[in-house]
């Protein structure tokens, strides 16, 4: 059966076409209340569903929020997604999700998209990058961006500016204040361990993973202990996994026939997915967490709830950013369009030690 169109519930209910529309599709021109009664009674005897492109346009609101992450199987992503999608729903809008991989040109691509339909904001959640392989695709990028705010679009990107973006308003930075914290991680780790440290880390130029990286040098720098050797991997799992066999073969070389009592290396994955990885391949090659090294992450992502020892790490209020970034994008006087928003209160993230870094096992 054919849907019912808004010309037959504009003749059911004895009005133009223009009248209907006005009443169901939520136009600030709004007939006399009879009139409005009338056409939502036909409307409903029909089954009449409203076109939602129609509704945005008579509102100027699409109702839409355009969320792009890196990897929404990722729990770092996931977390923040339900922020964003709580804050949708006080705005009583709807969420649309891309997943990109982390490119600037597959973020460029969900942009265009969100924006040829009418998304009101779009919120960008994953590190930025500054890796010359990048370069076009960060120049794409930016002047997407900055033509959907031109056009009155709201945006709120997490951590980092949009390399190369230059939208006067209705660009938002919320930033996530990594460095410090890593380096105040790196502070509480030194003041108890007697070994030596390595990060590991994601590609050199990832933004996120050099503050933390540098932020962790200098927490170590400032207890006057000497730098730790950075390992370069891919900024997943899979990465740390790659990264802690490496590192599982130094131990094993290292150790005496005896065996080491206490551990002797003290690793730093910058986010608790590399130290999860990390710790597999560790544990894959006979090696056990803290007695044979110790391990600590960042994000306090919610999977390791499960994790076995208990891992240290840096929690972040992920659901919260979530929330912040769209509430950043809402047309309300609270919004604000400046450059780039200072950190507020609520993304302050605190250091937590547990078993993975204890120093007796």
């Amino acid at each position: 059966m054919a849907a019912s169109t808004l010309t037959e519930v504009a003749r059911l209910a004895g009005v133009s076409p223009a009248t209907a529309s006005r009443v169901l599709n939520g136009s600030a021109r709004k007939p006399g209340k009879d009139i409005a009664d009338r056409v939502r009674q036909a409307a409903e005897s029909l089954g009449y569903v409203p076109n939602a492109q129609a509704q945005g346009l008579a509102k100027s609101s699409s109702g839409l929020i355009g969320l792009i992450v890196h990897d929404i199987a990722d729990p770092y992503f996931a977390a923040i997604a339900r922020g964003v999608q709580e804050a949708a729903r006080e705005q009583r809008k709807m969420v649309l999700l891309a997943t990109t991989g982390g490119g600037p040109a597959e973020e460029r691509e969900a942009v265009a998209a969100f924006a040829a339909r009418r998304a009101d904001s779009i919120v960008i959640a994953g590190s930025r990058s500054c890796r010359e392989e990048d370069h076009d695709g960060n120049t794409a990028l930016a002047a997407e961006l900055d033509r959907y705010c031109r056009n009155g679009g709201q945006v709120a990107v997490v951590g980092h500016p949009v390399v190369g973006a230059t939208a006067p308003e209705g660009y938002h930075v919320l930033r996530v204040p990594n460095r410090e914290l890593a380096d105040r991680l790196a502070t509480e780790l030194a003041g108890s361990w007697d070994g030596d440290f390595v990060i590991v880390g994601g590609p050199e130029g990832l933004l996120t993973s050099d503050d933390r990286v540098n932020g962790f040098q200098e927490g170590l720098a400032r207890a006057g202990r000497r730098p730790a050797e950075v390992l370069r991997s891919a900024f997943n799992r899979s990465g740390g996994y790659e990264a802690g066999l490496e590192l599982a073969a130094r131990i094993k070389a290292g150790r005496s026939a005896e065996g080491a009592a206490d551990p002797k290396l003290c690793i730093f994955a910058v986010n608790d997915v590399m130290a999860i990885g990390a710790a597999a391949a560790l544990r894959s090659e006979g090696l056990r967490i803290p007695r044979d090294a110790a391990i600590a992450g960042f994000d306090d992502i919610e999977t390791l709830r499960d994790f076995r020892p208990a891992l240290s790490t840096v929690r972040l209020p992920l659901e919260d950013i979530g929330r912040l970034a769209t509430r950043a994008t809402g047309r309300g006087p609270a919004a604000g369009d400046a450059a780039e928003d200072a950190a507020p209160a609520g993304i302050a993230g605190e250091v937590t030690l547990r078993r993975s870094t204890e120093t007796a096992a």
